[in-house]
């Protein structure tokens, strides 16, 4: 298993080019508070995140962090970089079951070792907010995180994260 002691911190503030992200993805531990919210569905200061070239970060918080059971999903996808995600429903207070916006690695790679059965989110629920019971929203410490274009990849993007970004249309050769 590899030691978390050697995984590096994010930066605080600085400004980021997607463009300098690594390939294949980097793990990095983040000091900044994320959080997942209709009603707060994770908030942590615990997180990593995962730098991979023309992709905004894609965070992953611990389990402990989640405040509402998880139920996993069939559904199930491959990532060359950390391996077989799982993916997970959840219904928050009062609103509907939001099914696969929510994913984990219950075994990665062995760069992602240190992000076993951590959960990602993806930055909207993909439903109306009426339908998913209020506003999925996203936060890196106050800030509101935008969603990366497309319905693949589930990166957060914040106002410091710069450069043209994978998922919008023309980008799925890159």
């Amino acid at each position: 298993m590899s030691s978390t002691a050697s995984i590096p911190t994010a930066p605080r503030k600085e400004d980021e080019d997607v463009w300098t992200y690594p390939r294949p993805p980097a793990l990095q531990r983040t000091p900044k508070r994320v959080i997942s919210t209709i009603t707060v569905l994770a908030d942590t200061t615990e997180a990593y995140r995962v730098l991979e070239t023309t992709h905004p970060p894609t965070y992953y918080l611990p389990p402990s962090s989640v405040r509402f059971p998880l139920t996993t999903s069939q559904k199930s996808t491959y990532c060359e970089w950390k391996g077989a995600a799982s993916y997970h429903s959840i219904t928050p207070p009062g609103g509907k079951t939001i099914q696969n916006r929510i994913w984990s690695y219950a075994r990665p790679t062995p760069g992602f070792t240190p992000i076993k059965d951590y959960v990602s989110f993806y930055a909207s629920t993909g439903m109306d907010k009426t339908e998913a019971g209020g506003e999925w929203r996203c936060f890196v410490d106050d800030e509101r995180v935008g969603v990366q274009e497309g319905d693949f990849y589930g990166g957060w993007v914040t106002s410091n994260i710069k450069g043209k970004m994978k998922g919008g249309p023309g980008t799925w050769g890159w």
